[in-house]
């Protein structure tokens, strides 16, 4: 069995950065939706949901990063350009939404479908043994859920 430097598995290191550039893709996608959102949100909720989308874009970008150095550390390269993102992304780009309620309800939309990819990795890193993969992932997860109840508890 043929190790990376930090002692894990490489086929199975290889097959977490895939998934973690796959995250890192649809990362980058609901980014860009949340500045969207942040740039042109209108109506009654504009002070407070200008100030959400701008909170949720920078914990975002934290994130992107985080991710991007965990597939180096696997000993990997992070995808760096806007066409790979859009190949590997699991969410949809979307364009012109300036409606609260649809916004949150797209924010939803996205964060389930980064949860299911973030599930799939547990097992994975589990396997590998990669515990720096695990315990991110699994605080990605816990954060997420409480930011879906807290949006969907806005939402009424």
């Amino acid at each position: 069995m043929s190790t990376n430097r930090i002692g894990i598995d490489s086929a199975k290191a290889e097959k977490l950065a895939e998934e973690l550039n796959s995250l890192l893709s649809t990362y980058q996608v609901h980014y860009q939706n949340l500045r969207g959102f942040h740039w042109n949100i209108k109506g009654n909720q504009f002070f407070e949901l200008h100030l959400k989308f701008e909170e949720l874009y920078n914990d975002a970008q934290v994130k992107i990063d985080e991710i991007a150095e965990r597939i180096l550390t696997l000993g990997h390269r992070p995808l760096h350009s806007f066409s790979a993102y859009l190949d590997a992304s699991k969410v949809k780009p979307v364009m012109d939404l300036s409606d609260g309620q649809q916004t949150i309800e797209t924010v939803l939309a996205d964060l389930k479908v980064i949860l299911q990819i973030e599930r799939g990795m547990l097992e994975l890193a589990s396997e590998a043994e990669d515990e720096g993969t695990l315990t991110l992932v699994t605080d990605y997860i816990t954060q997420q859920e409480k930011l879906i109840w807290m949006l969907s508890s806005y939402l009424g």
